[in-house]
């Protein structure tokens, strides 16, 4: 069975790399754009523009579509959809796991009751299930993100107060204590639409205000507001995504969210189909232990980049001088060679160590300050 909730569009930048697409067979149709480069603008308002030099795009997706047709692609293969909103995990007398959620169309509110050999809790970063389900999963720091959906300005039109009119084809990632005193703020083309947003873990700063100054900045302040969305983003994976028992966690619930970046499309579906390998393998073999396979098989292939974007999170973002010297880090070819390749193919670019060794020193210099603005 699969439950969620009607109607739910979860807020979100979009972006999906050539490895999502490949690996779940994403259809063209619900690409609704190709980037084909990224603009990073620092706190002076100096742009570096990073294109796609590996060849390819960066997918764009709605996920109010996109959603919609993985539930859909779910219920064609076997799933029972159920659309409700999960409410309590119990146990039965015997310790069978109980799933019970309100539906959708319910009249009078009552809730409906399932039992349930095993559950896959997916239900966000402040997850319900983790918390009554999985207590070992522990508190996971997160951002709150916000953005909104607009209409996207004719093509022609000419939207640029200070830097170059808004790019179909290029997401504008800006840098700066302004937008966001510990993140980002972003501009990203979706078709018709574009996603203007921001976030940070600060409370009391104004995520509308700073999407406002933004929008203002960049002259889409007159484009007509289509939806407004807010959501917590985890900043790192739980450090336990089962209970040992007959529940196992995927998606934000588990934090796999990439510091840095915030990217968690590709990292979500792949950490589910994880947690569905490690449920089949529990039913087949009734050995709980093979939940925690979960997460063991995703820091290995993932757990290396997370720790290294968390490093960059922490020392690059920390204030405006040092996002200055990041961006102009940006700047350099094998810092952006290395950057797409990682970022397209979900692995670590280990075919040039010497660049790597390169880059090493380059960040150290920035870091320490001695390296020319």
């Amino acid at each position: 069975m699969l439950l969620d909730r009607a109607g739910r569009i979860k807020p979100c930048g979009g972006a999906v790399p050539p490895r999502l697409i490949k690996d779940f067979q994403i259809p063209d149709h619900l690409i609704v754009a190709k980037v084909k480069s990224a603009r990073i603008i620092a706190p002076s308002d100096k742009t570096v523009d990073m294109p796609v030099t590996t060849g390819g795009y960066v997918g764009m997706v709605d996920r109010a579509d996109f959603d919609e047709w993985l539930r859909k692609r779910a219920e064609d293969t076997g799933a029972i959809l159920r659309r409700g909103t999960f409410e309590s995990f119990e146990r039965d007398p015997d310790g069978t796991a109980v799933i019970a959620y309100k539906p959708a169309d319910s009249k009078d509110g009552a809730l409906v009751r399932v039992r349930a050999r095993s559950v896959i809790g997916a239900d966000g970063a402040l997850s319900q299930v983790a918390k009554q389900a999985v207590p070992r999963a522990g508190r996971v720091p997160y951002v709150f993100a916000y953005h909104e959906i607009v209409k996207a300005p004719d093509a022609t039109a000419a939207t640029g107060v200070k830097r170059p009119a808004y790019d179909s084809e290029r997401c504008d990632v800006f840098y700066n204590g302004t937008l966001s005193p510990d993140f980002y703020a972003w501009i990203f083309p979706h078709g018709d639409t574009i996603s203007i947003g921001t976030g940070s873990a600060h409370k009391g700063f104004s995520l509308r205000g700073a999407v406002s100054d933004l929008r203002t900045l960049t002259g889409l302040e007159g484009t007509q507001t289509i939806r407004k969305e807010g959501a917590p983003i985890p900043m790192r994976p739980a450090k336990c995504w089962d209970n040992g028992r007959d529940v196992v966690l995927a998606g934000d619930a588990a934090g796999v969210v990439a510091p840095a970046s915030g990217e968690g499309i590709y990292y979500a579906m792949y950490g589910g189909r994880l947690a569905g390998e490690a449920v089949d393998n529990f039913l087949q073999t009734g050995d709980a232990r093979a939940l925690a396979g979960a997460r063991k098989k995703f820091m290995k292939a993932h757990g290396l980049i997370f720790w290294i974007l968390g490093i960059m999170q922490y020392f690059w973002y920390g204030n405006d001088n040092r996002r200055e010297r990041f961006v102009k880090m940006c700047a350099d070819p094998d810092v952006q060679q290395l950057t797409w390749q990682s970022y397209m193919h979900k692995e670590l670019a280990r075919k040039k160590p010497a660049a790597h060794v390169k880059i090493f020193f380059k960040d150290m210099a920035h870091l320490l300050g001695v390296a020319p603005r």
